[in-house]
């Protein structure tokens, strides 16, 4: 379990599982997040899906546009987190090929 884990973190977690589609989401996320928040997150995804595929550092950062320090804690995070990477972009892939 991580160790930031608390009711509100919970809360924040179950709010997110609850939404059912891309719009809800997006709307979520538009009224939770900065958009810097939203899309540093989503270039961490796009690190992730491509050091999953066995880019190097240099390349990811050319790509995406953030520092080897930020692609260094996505790998860590592929390698050593909770799986939440594998998951997503697993779901991912398959939702690709349908």
């Amino acid at each position: 379990m991580p160790g930031f884990q608390s009711e509100s973190t919970d809360r924040l977690f179950k709010a997110i599982a609850s939404l059912e589609n891309e719009e809800e989401v997006a709307a979520f996320f538009s009224d939770l997040c900065t958009i810097k928040e939203i899309k540093d997150m989503s270039q961490r995804l796009d690190a992730a899906k491509m050091l999953a595929a066995g880019e190097s550092y240099q390349k990811v950062a050319s790509a995406v546009g953030i520092s080897t320090a930020t692609i260094s804690r996505v790998s860590r995070c592929i390698n050593y987190g909770d799986g939440g990477y594998q998951i997503v972009l697993k779901r991912l892939s398959e939702r690709k090929k349908q």
